[in-house]
């Protein structure tokens, strides 16, 4: 597993929001909640398996992270381990715990949708 540097997971931290681009549709660049847990990367599709950016992204596909004005060359890996999708569900609460919508991120649908983020 190849991790992003420490000025990179500090960034992802502190934004609230991000924007993904993915290599099918890199026009579109869509907002999305990004947590950072031990030193890894989490996204998350609130449609569940229905986001567009989510399905080009979990095809394998290559993206485009915005983060803070930097675009960082992303693919991610499905996050199938139950201890990874429980720091990143404690991440989403933590981070986003005045959004009404924090409790949409940890629906059982939607904790499917995991993927961690890696350098490409």
């Amino acid at each position: 597993m190849t991790q992003f540097p420490a000025d990179t997971l500090k960034a992802v931290h502190d934004q609230q929001e991000v924007a993904i681009r993915t290599g099918s549709h890199p026009a579109n660049a869509v907002t999305i909640w990004a947590v950072v847990s031990d030193d890894e990367v989490f996204v998350r599709s609130v449609r569940g398996p229905k986001g567009r950016w989510y399905r080009d992204l979990a095809k394998g596909g290559p993206a485009m992270l915005d983060v803070g004005g930097r675009q960082l060359a992303v693919q991610a890996v499905p996050a199938t381990d139950p201890a990874a999708v429980d720091r990143a569900s404690r991440e989403y609460l933590r981070k986003y715990r005045a959004s009404p919508y924090a409790q949409s991120m940890v629906q059982p649908h939607v904790l499917a949708t995991t993927l961690r983020l890696e350098p490409r």
